[in-house]
């Protein structure tokens, strides 16, 4: 992961060059939001993915990067103070406290604009109908029916009055988090126009890759420290936040997520040794401490 997470960035470094100016400024916030820090874990799935289908390695880099610098969008406007309103984020302080808020709006849409620039160009792949299921992916990912939805859910549950059931606590972590990762996992099949059915068991895999990481964030939020994580913990607790931590206890839920990790990795069966390090990733998942 450290490998691929150098290579993605300086697959950033081409993708968000530095600028000279009045718009300099937009891209040094575009850079400090995306490049840097990060498990890459989104990119490494990518990278992964394409490699069992002999993709070629600069295609599946931009496809990575693409979906990192979406990632990075999210990220920028999640922390912003009518969202989380957080101050730290990979160890360093967040975007709006870096550089303004309306600086931070405006490099979260350039690097979400950005990254369907990326995938839209001939250089990532050949095929126009691969660049538009591409294209087509990264949009359902985060769109209403994906992780912008799914902060909506979010933003709904903290006004709620009631608690949310473990099914729509489910519902929310998939859409806000999984929905990405699950396409991360697939995207390298579709570089690789595999076969439905193995499209479909990577986007299985993602799937149940992404809930157990879901809970495994949340257990770091609840027993890691800032240090650790690289960003402020325990703010679930006191912001009141659902999760499946808050809802099952520890114990249950550090055993859903193992078992969540497990089926994950079950879905890659039938590609033998060849999957091993997205097994192995599935395992480091809910083992990390970051």
């Amino acid at each position: 992961m450290a490998d691929a997470a150098a290579d993605i960035d300086r697959a950033l470094e081409v993708l968000i060059p530095p600028a000279e100016g009045p718009e300099a400024r937009l891209f040094d916030a575009m850079r400090y939001a995306a490049i840097g820090g990060g498990k890459r874990m989104r990119g490494f799935l990518v990278l992964e993915g394409a490699r069992q289908f002999g993709v070629a390695r600069d295609s599946a880099l931009r496809t990575a990067a693409a979906i990192e610098m979406l990632h990075a969008y999210s990220l920028v406007h999640d922390d912003l103070p009518c969202m989380d309103d957080d101050d730290l984020r990979r160890g360093k302080p967040t975007l709006h406290k870096a550089y303004d808020e309306a600086t931070a709006v405006l490099a979260g849409d350039a690097l979400q604009a950005n990254a369907f620039y990326a995938l839209a160009e001939p250089e990532t792949h050949s095929d126009p109908a691969v660049r538009a299921e591409l294209c087509r992916g990264l949009a359902r990912a985060a769109g209403p029916r994906g992780m912008c939805g799914g902060q909506m859910l979010d933003m709904l549950a903290e006004m709620a009055t009631e608690a949310l059931e473990e099914a729509e606590i489910g519902r929310l972590q998939l859409l806000k988090t999984g929905k990405l990762i699950e396409f991360s996992a697939e995207a390298g099949a579709i570089l690789g126009k595999a076969p439905p059915q193995l499209r479909h068991a990577f986007a299985a895999y993602g799937r149940d890759l992404g809930a157990a990481f879901q809970i495994a964030d949340d257990l770091l939020d609840a027993t890691a420290s800032a240090e650790e994580t690289g960003k402020r913990t325990g703010k679930d607790a006191d912001a009141g936040k659902a999760t499946l931590v808050s809802l099952l206890g520890i114990e249950r839920a550090r055993v859903q997520a193992e078992r969540l990790a497990a089926q994950a990795a079950s879905h890659l069966d039938a590609l033998g040794e060849r999957a091993d390090l997205l097994r192995a990733l599935a395992r480091y998942t809910i083992a990390r401490r970051h």
